[in-house]
């Protein structure tokens, strides 16, 4: 079954459309993707452009030309400016974005104390899950600015891009935890410390905690929590409102993947939950297919062909080429039996092919030929 085909430059035409989010496994040419329709939605469609990656890889700013990128918009250079649309590119730096969420939201005296904690300095840096909340909490501050046209978002590899998803669910999860509760509660009664006896049940319990964890961490922890414990209400709000985001008819989800079985089995698995979650799927971009011109000379006529020359001793590179296109057409021939595994499990999904390429992309150049097979 052949799936309808994705119409990439009316997504990113679409004034409604104000997020892509490109997500797939690893190695399968996303940040490229990504990359590539920032810059056909700057230069063709005269919008105004950030790509975001959270994947820690540099390649989105050696193909852009740009020496290093951070967690603030970076202008890209060099695209044709006739559209009125500008590109720019960022990377998700999970400290310095919660770092922003502290400061905004607290006053400075409280900022340094939180600041000053070794569980807040160790958090932000390393904690699983900060990278994917943070994430989330970046999206929803470019977003709410409404400063760009279209956000185009750069994800991990596809299971961890589910952890960018369940961010806000696991968020919830540890705000309403018991063990967060019971740490809470000598801040909110007025305690002077995490040891501070509201109740036996509490004291039996921190003596035991303090046994697994160590006095000074638990310490730490303790007025890390009472620190942030004005701010939790916030940190659930907007990561609910950024999930709606996701959620809304202004956000389209691609996957990308490569003809092989893991990406696409990835990919379906993908696309399995962005419909159990409603999240709105709008395509599926199929990297580095390929396919010949001469598809009406078959692999088995090639071989045999090229099996004549060579009996009659002549023209050797002629039977060489009849051979490698005959390989081709197998090549091409797999590629479309691994693709059809998601084509034929998400027949209503509209997909397009990209070439395989000679050479990597390693520049705006090699970009705009990509954005333009896209399109």
């Amino acid at each position: 079954m052949t799936a309808p085909r994705l119409d990439v430059d009316a997504l990113l035409a679409d004034p409604a459309i104000r997020i892509v989010v490109c997500c797939g496994a690893g190695g399968v040419g996303k940040t490229t993707t990504a990359a590539a329709l920032g810059l056909r939605a700057a230069e063709v469609h005269g919008r105004r452009t950030v790509v975001l990656t959270i994947d820690p890889a540099r390649r989105l700013a050696q193909s852009m030309g740009l020496t290093e990128l951070d967690n603030t918009p970076r202008q890209v250079k060099g695209i044709a400016e006739a559209g009125g649309g500008e590109l720019h590119a960022m990377m998700l730096d999970m400290k310095r974005t919660f770092d922003e969420v502290v400061e905004q939201h607290t006053n400075p005296k409280r900022a340094a104390e939180i600041f000053a904690n070794p569980f807040y300095q160790a958090m932000s840096s390393t904690f699983a899950g900060t990278q994917e909340y943070m994430a989330m909490e970046k999206l929803g501050q470019l977003r709410a600015g409404d400063q760009w046209d279209l956000i185009v978002v750069d994800t991990p590899p596809s299971r961890s891009a589910l952890d960018f998803l369940d961010a806000p669910a696991r968020l919830s999860r540890f705000l309403d935890g018991r063990m967060l509760r019971l740490l809470l509660a000598p801040a909110r009664t007025g305690g002077r410390s995490v040891f501070s006896l509201v109740t036996a049940s509490f004291g039996l319990f921190s003596k035991t905690v303090q046994k697994v964890l160590g006095a000074q961490l638990l310490t730490d922890l303790s007025g890390f929590v009472a620190a942030l414990d004005s701010m939790f209400g916030g940190f659930r709000q907007r990561a609910d409102q950024t999930y709606r985001i996701l959620q809304d008819p202004q956000t389209a989800f691609l996957l990308v993947a490569a003809p092989e079985r893991d990406a696409i089995r990835e990919a379906a698995y993908f696309a399995e939950r962005l419909v159990s979650e409603r999240m709105p799927l709008a395509g599926l971009v199929l990297n580095r297919m390929h396919h010949t011109e001469l598809a009406g000379l078959s692999a088995t006529e090639s071989e045999a062909a090229a099996d004549r020359l060579d009996e009659a001793g002549d023209q050797p590179v002629a039977a060489d080429v009849l051979r490698i296109h005959a390989a081709l057409l197998r090549q091409a021939d797999r590629e479309a039996t691994v693709a059809a595994g998601f084509t034929e499990a998400f027949p209503s999904v509209p997909a397009t092919r990209i070439a395989a390429q000679p050479a990597d992309v390693h520049d705006v150049d090699g970009l705009r030929t990509i954005g333009a097979l896209l399109a």
